[in-house]
């Protein structure tokens, strides 16, 4: 007699991927539709949505659940959760509405419709040479991250793709908090994008116990913003001893001026920026009234500055013939990160699906009202921000959260 054979059952059905496109025509709680692809990243898909009752237009980014484990989830709704912190301030994209399903997470947000800053300095060439315009929208980048600063948020992708811009050049909004972070001290080494990053930032052997604090590096990536801005170069590939034309500036800081057309008070400005010490590098507060001082960014403005008033479009904070060296051009650069903020964007474009039913919303869609906090799920009001940065009485006790923001951990 033969022993029992039991049938073999039938494998798992693989889960069907789609491309982004697959998305369009989707309509978001009968009234958003998804219409065209802005742009795909690792931590999901960007459309542009019309609502086809108002014929307003908003930018939504698919956030996709598929495939992630407890832990990526919970970086998926850090992003969320501080870029909704962040958004009181009105150089930061704001959140419109939240809605969550089985597979995704709809974060609905202000349609900027003039693309990123990158594309402006490098396609539109709007800012190189424009003294008054770069200055103006780099005090505006600079008021957003000093905002995020007291909350005691550090983005740690500051570049220009991740700042649009509208109002014909005229005004940016800081965007993707996708690597941001509380910690004001921080082992995520390699966080970033590596023409931003600062040099602590980029150890590749850290010794054990090390870290460095997010608001320097923020800083550090400021500095090759406004770089960009000002003669659309990089100051070199990656703020490392083995890059050349950074191993120049460390041995002289007015190197810059031999290879980029900038000022001499630009360049004095830049070498506090690029402190190679973090606790000496230059705060945000003292950088922005050096801004304000200077008077020219580079020796021939090709656009004549006008008088700028000390307080441009500022927000109170709450309470609170060149030598031909090499020049890096500026490139498009993809954001990477390390550690468990590595395993978050592992998930690409790839793992997008048809978007299922809304199983939960976060806000009233008739008003289109910005995101309050009952739009965000475990979130906290805290009833003041403090101005200083939280400094730890053991340099070395990193991981550790801003005291404003203890208790806003969504728990997974």
């Amino acid at each position: 007699m033969y022993p029992a054979m039991l049938p073999t059952p039938p494998p798992s059905p693989v889960p069907r991927r789609y491309a982004p496109e697959d998305r369009l025509g989707l309509v978001l709680a009968n009234r958003l539709e998804l219409t065209r692809v802005l742009g795909v990243g690792a931590y999901g898909v960007v459309y542009t949505a019309v609502d086809i009752h108002t014929n307003e237009v908003y930018a939504v980014k698919v956030l996709c659940k598929d495939g992630l484990d407890a832990r990526q989830l919970k970086f998926q709704q850090r992003e969320i959760r501080l870029h909704h912190l962040a958004s009181q301030h009105r150089n930061v994209v704001p959140l419109v509405r939240i809605m969550d399903s089985v597979d995704c997470t709809y974060v609905v947000m202000e349609y900027c419709p003039e693309g990123d800053l990158f594309s402006n300095i490098t396609d539109k060439g709007n800012f190189v040479g424009n003294d008054f315009l770069a200055k103006s929208v780099f005090l505006q980048i600079l008021d957003a991250v000093q905002f995020c600063h007291t909350l005691g948020i550090y983005h740690r992708d500051l570049k220009p793709e991740n700042v649009l811009v509208t109002e014909n050049g005229m005004t940016v909004k800081l965007a993707d908090f996708g690597l941001a972070t509380t910690d004001y001290y921080t082992t995520d080494f390699g966080c970033g994008s590596t023409f931003y990053m600062s040099p602590e930032c980029q150890q590749a052997n850290a010794r054990p116990l090390s870290c460095y604090m997010s608001a320097a590096n923020d800083v550090w990536s400021l500095g090759v913003i406004l770089v960009n801005l000002t003669c659309g170069r990089n100051p070199w590939k990656r703020a490392s001893i083995e890059d050349s034309t950074f191993q120049a500036y460390l041995k002289d800081p007015f190197f810059l001026k031999t290879i980029l057309p900038l000022s001499s008070e630009m360049v004095s400005i830049l070498s506090r920026v690029f402190e190679i010490d973090p606790m000496k590098r230059i705060s945000i507060p003292e950088l922005r009234q050096l801004i304000l001082e200077c008077p020219r960014f580079t020796e021939n403005p090709m656009v004549p500055t006008p008088w700028v008033p000390e307080q441009i479009d500022y927000i109170p904070q709450p309470q609170m013939p060149l030598f031909m060296a090499p020049m890096e051009p500026l490139y498009a650069q993809t954001s990477g990160s390390s550690l468990d903020s590595a395993q978050y964007s592992a998930f690409s474009q790839s793992a997008a699906s048809v978007g299922s039913a809304i199983t939960e919303d976060y806000s009233d869609f008739d008003t289109m009202s910005p995101a309050v906090s009952q739009q965000i799920p475990d979130y906290k009001g805290f009833p003041s921000v403090c101005a200083e940065p939280f400094f730890p009485a053991d340099p070395f006790s990193y991981g550790l959260m801003h005291p404003n923001l203890q208790g806003l951990e969504i728990s997974v």
